[in-house]
């Protein structure tokens, strides 16, 4: 007998081993034609797959939270299929699911096309009418190889080459297209639907090595139903005119070039926008009795070896050797910095917990193909900050951090923050014992702080877990920003020490803890989420004053020092230039307020006030429009 364990705790009993296709049909008819796999004791597998031995099981629809990965996993495949159908001498490579989609990379001579694209969605679109079972084999690996190279596709070839001789390999067929692949798939073409769009084309290499043969990779998504696809498509469109290297050039506030690749040209308006966030979120660290330090840029990769990181992030680090052959590292990362201020002196239980912050600059090797505006760079710089606790103050400073963090998201307009719990990775510092104390203790920590969490398994820092803080924007798009990490690794590893009420040394913990994260790539953040459009108190020209005539020249003058006097950030427009250009010029530039001044408002010491995007405006006294400005001005805390 298999007992079978439903969601429900319900157990169904069956005779021998039994297909998660039959044990769908054993609950019900519509269950059945629903399916479109069987999730194991936690792993999802075909339908097909014959479960032998008693087992929890759960019947995947397109309800299901796993539906979307297996939805396009298969969409890639059936791409891959359509493709090898379109164009026989194309090679196929590998084409997995991706967070928001899709992609298949392919070597073909000649490059794809937009027209090409939509040739291939439609063939797509044809597999899936003809609703082709999809089936899996498992081959020796010397029978794939010989396959492969038997239909000309040489990288598959390759990549099955190089897996051990005596490991099974497993493939999929639907209709007359094989495919390398571990699974798991839906049982027909059929079950894929037609919520899928493909995307884009783009360059890739082979095994991800700019050494080697050049792909195409075509980019597509796929949901479980048109809405859903639609309202995603909608949300790519907005964000295209979002998109903050767009705006940032409309507005004048950076720009990248090559000499400099991965690093920032802040131009006066955008460094202006840079230090009103560095400035607000100074304030809110002093508030939160953190003291602010300063580290080196280069230091010896001897501290980067002991504290591990030069095992673990090398190939991401920038080096220089001196003439004493000394090798010295661009830091990447502010935490050995920060436990090197820690040991100075001794430290008491007394002085805990010490919350040390710092604006660090820091450096990271990007692969070109990975960097992305100002949004991934490889010059940045982080609003870092350790904590130096004992175990016993984890808790509490957990839930100060929190409540500070979500204080500030707030105050940016983040109002929807999703936490994840990241537990230890595969490559880790520390042995299980001290991972165990780690996990238990931030896991009490963030429960303390009444915070919901998600696990996210293997994705903790090497010196400990992690809580990762997920924001989402106006147009529902998800951005990890804020992190905290537990770690008693690192100050046993640089001999951090305090002395204890009992007159001994102890270790302290390490709280690691961001809450922007890269400034660059929060401000890249910010610029898209109001589309350029800042509230007053971000903005980086907050007001311009704009004249009809000459004759309001003086007075325009006397407006503008006014208001700057107020510390607001003002510019004053005196060009021989129609009002309703420079309106227009204005309004693109994204300027909050507009005060048109002409000879009228000079006489009754008035202005006219116009705000981005109204079409309306107001004919306001000067103290008055001096009054709403200076409050609405003012930043958050």
């Amino acid at each position: 007998m298999v007992a079978i364990t439903l969601p429900d705790g319900s157990v169904k009993s069956f005779e021998g081993p039994v297909r998660g296709s039959e044990v769908a049909a054993s609950i019900g008819a519509g269950l059945a034609k629903a399916a479109l796999a069987i999730k194991i004791n936690g792993d999802v597998k075909d339908l097909a797959t014959t479960i032998a031995t008693d087992a929890k099981i759960e019947i995947v629809t397109t309800k299901h939270p796993d539906a979307l990965e297996l939805l396009r996993h298969d969409a890639a495949h059936v791409l891959a299929e359509a493709a090898k159908e379109l164009y026989p001498d194309v090679q196929v490579t590998f084409g997995p699911a991706t967070e928001t989609g899709f992609y298949y990379d392919f070597a073909r001579a000649e490059p794809f096309t937009p027209e090409d694209l939509e040739v291939l969605e439609a063939k797509m679109r044809e597999i899936v009418e003809r609703d082709e079972p999809i089936s899996r084999d498992v081959w020796s690996r010397d029978q794939a190889v010989e396959y492969f190279k038997s239909i000309g596709e040489k990288y598959k070839a390759e990549h099955i080459g190089n897996i051990p001789a005596d490991e099974d390999i497993s493939v999929y067929t639907q209709g007359v297209f094989t495919d390398l692949c571990t699974g798991p798939h839906l049982p027909s073409t059929g079950k894929l639907g037609k919520a899928f769009k493909l995307l884009k084309v783009s360059g890739a290499y082979w095994r991800g090595d700019a050494n080697n043969d050049q792909l195409q990779r075509v980019y597509g998504t796929a949901f479980a139903t048109k809405e859903e696809l639609e309202a995603y498509l909608t949300q790519l469109e907005e964000a295209e005119k979002r998109d903050h290297r767009r705006i940032g050039r409309e507005m004048d506030l950076f720009h990248i070039q090559e000499e400099a690749v991965g690093s920032v040209f802040w131009h006066p308006k955008g460094w202006r926008l840079y230090r009103t966030v560095e400035g607000y979120m100074r304030r809110r660290l002093e508030q939160a009795a953190y003291v602010e330090v300063k580290t080196p840029q280069l230091i010896d990769r001897a501290l980067w070896e002991a504290s591990g990181h030069w095992e673990k992030f090398r190939e991401n680090m920038f080096t220089v050797a001196t003439e004493d052959n000394k090798v010295l590292a661009l830091k990447p990362m502010n935490c050995p910095g920060h436990v090197q201020i820690f040991r100075q002196g001794l430290t008491s239980y007394r002085q805990l917990p010490l919350r040390m912050a710092e604006f660090g600059s820091c450096h990271r090797y990007e692969p070109s193909g990975a960097l992305h505006g100002i949004m991934r760079v490889r010059a940045f710089t982080q609003d870092d900050a350790h904590i130096f606790c004992t175990e016993d103050q984890i808790t509490s400073e957990t839930i100060k951090f929190c409540d500070l963090l979500q204080s500030v998201y707030k105050d940016f307009g983040f109002t929807d923050v999703k936490v994840k719990f990241s537990d230890r990775p595969e490559t880790r510092a520390g042995d299980d014992s001290i991972w165990d104390q780690a996990e238990g203790a931030l896991k009490e920590a963030v429960e303390a702080a009444g915070l919901p969490y998600t696990l996210n398994p293997g994705e903790g820092a090497f010196y400990g877990p992690k809580l990762e803080f997920v924001l989402r924007d106006a147009i529902g798009r998800d951005w990890q920003c804020g992190t905290l990490q537990v770690d008693f690794v690192l100050p046993q590893r640089l001999d951090a020490s305090y002395v204890g009420e009992d007159s001994q040394k102890h270790r302290p913990v390490m709280l690691h803890r961001a809450i922007l994260g890269s400034f660059e790539r929060f401000l890249g953040i910010l610029i898209e989420q109001f589309a350029g459009k800042f509230p007053l108190w971000l903005a980086p020209t907050q007001v311009v004053v704009a004249t009809i005539t000459n004759e309001a020249d003086s007075y325009a003058e006397e407006v503008s020092e006014t208001l700057k006097a107020a510390g607001l950030r003002v510019e004053t427009d005196l060009r021989n230039e129609k009002i309703n250009y420079k309106v227009r010029e204005h309004s693109l530039a994204k300027v909050p307020a507009l005060l048109v001044v002409g000879k009228r408002e000079a006489t009754e010491r008035t202005v006219a006030m116009r705000r981005l995007g109204g079409d309306k405006q107001e004919v306001l006294a000067l103290d008055e429009v001096l009054n709403r400005l200076k409050e609405e001005a003012q930043a958050p805390a």
